[in-house]
């Protein structure tokens, strides 16, 4: 059986289900020193134009590495429903006083006192470059069971998961 593509516009649209229902990614930049470093974000929106938005400060070290390489990647994990997604983009800071209003939300008083009249609250705008993502092609039920047949075969599962890779 042939494997079925999904066209960009629905892998796009699956990316932005994912990203959003996921929520938490761990997102990667480069220090001043050359290394990977990563920290948890949650996600506030994945917007009409594909582009992956979050709540910063002007004075960490996240904004401090955005500015110096625009590079980073986002990798997202639901490890229960065995769905993984990955976007490489292009990172930059944004002070835009509407869509801070648009997505902020009372959850995010723990990090930002005043709320949106914090000093120095910034939002990160990540523009996918390329994305992609990994999900039970069947089910997570049939997945398994696929699995345990492979294990006990000692065959390859070869139709467990739907892999798609977009270039954005």
């Amino acid at each position: 059986m042939a494997d079925e593509q999904m066209t960009q516009t629905d892998a796009i649209a699956r990316v932005k289900e994912l990203v959003e229902d996921i929520d938490f990614t761990m997102m990667t930049t480069q220090d001043s020193a050359g290394n990977l470093v990563a920290r948890p974000m949650s996600t506030r929106q994945m917007d009409e134009n594909g582009a992956i938005w979050f709540f910063t400060a002007d004075d960490t070290k996240k904004v401090d590495e955005v500015e110096a390489d625009h590079d980073i990647g986002l990798s997202y994990l639901d490890a229960k429903g065995m769905r993984f997604v990955s976007v490489a983009g292009r990172a930059s800071v944004v002070h835009d006083d509407a869509k801070m209003k648009e997505l902020y939300t009372p959850s995010l008083d723990i990090w930002f006192e005043d709320g949106l009249d914090t000093p120095g609250i910034a939002l990160l705008k990540v523009t996918p470059v390329e994305c992609e993502f990994w999900e039970p092609k069947h089910g997570k039920i049939v997945m398994a069971a696929g699995m345990l047949k492979a294990l006990v075969t000692k065959d390859t599962p070869d139709d467990t998961m739907r892999h798609e890779k977009i270039s954005c």
